[in-house]
């Protein structure tokens, strides 16, 4: 009973700063004011969920950016959580779907968010390109680099379009590792438990030493990085 009132107050909280997102976007066409809401947004759902965020690291994050973050997925937590760890302007990269959800996907739309098909290699190339450029005018850019949620925890093989995107990008990559969501909500479940999520921010990587043929290499950093964290994040 708890749970389903606690769903209930989320989809009324994201159902009324969405509104409020899309009538910012009216008011600010940059679609910056959505960000100040989602992290009240974020606040809010987190705080009717019992559930705390620690960032580790979060000095490495020098506003105002333009950074690309690759963070692993395990809950749809984290995106409160990233909103949360991340303190400059950012959009993500996410599947095209989403942009179908009334109210919450025209808030995407309108506030700059990248769609990706990822179905249609064509239209999906054009993506990661429009994305490159949207990080080179000054735009920071959140990809999940399994991209999708893992059911276990445990790191997915990653997509290498997001990794293509960083090396055309030419913005230091800084890897996020988030632990602790998929406790609080699991991947095909509803039931939401209180606990902590941790979010560690890595160092900076300079993609300029990877050309685009060298990706995998870039990869296997980034997937070093995330995998020590969840490691010591087990001990």
């Amino acid at each position: 009973m708890i749970n389903l009132f606690r769903l209930a107050l989320i989809a009324i909280v994201t159902a009324i700063l969405g509104t409020l997102g899309i009538l910012s976007c009216l008011v600010i066409p940059s679609g910056d004011g959505v960000i100040v809401l989602a992290r009240l947004w974020a606040r809010l759902l987190l705080g009717l969920c019992r559930v705390r965020v620690v960032v580790q690291g979060a000095e490495k994050i020098r506003p105002p950016g333009p950074y690309v973050f690759l963070s692993n997925h395990q809950s749809q937590f984290d995106i409160p959580a990233a909103v949360l760890a991340i303190p400059v302007q950012f959009r993500i990269l996410a599947k095209k779907e989403l942009f179908h959800i009334p109210i919450f996907g025209w808030v995407l739309r309108l506030s700059g968010f990248v769609g990706i098909e990822r179905s249609n290699r064509e239209k999906a190339i054009r993506s990661l390109d429009e994305a490159a450029r949207r990080i080179r005018r000054g735009r920071s850019l959140l990809i999940y680099a399994e991209g999708t949620r893992s059911p276990d925890g445990s790191l997915l093989p990653f997509k290498k379009g997001g990794f293509i995107l960083a090396i055309q990008a030419g913005v230091p990559v800084i890897p996020l590792t988030i632990l602790g969501s998929r406790k609080v909500l699991p991947k095909g479940s509803l039931r939401i438990h209180p606990g902590t999520i941790r979010v560690v921010v890595g160092d900076p990587i300079d993609p300029r030493q990877y050309r685009v043929e060298e990706k995998e290499a870039l990869m296997k950093r980034v997937r070093a990085v995330m995998a020590e964290a969840l490691e010591a994040g087990r001990c």
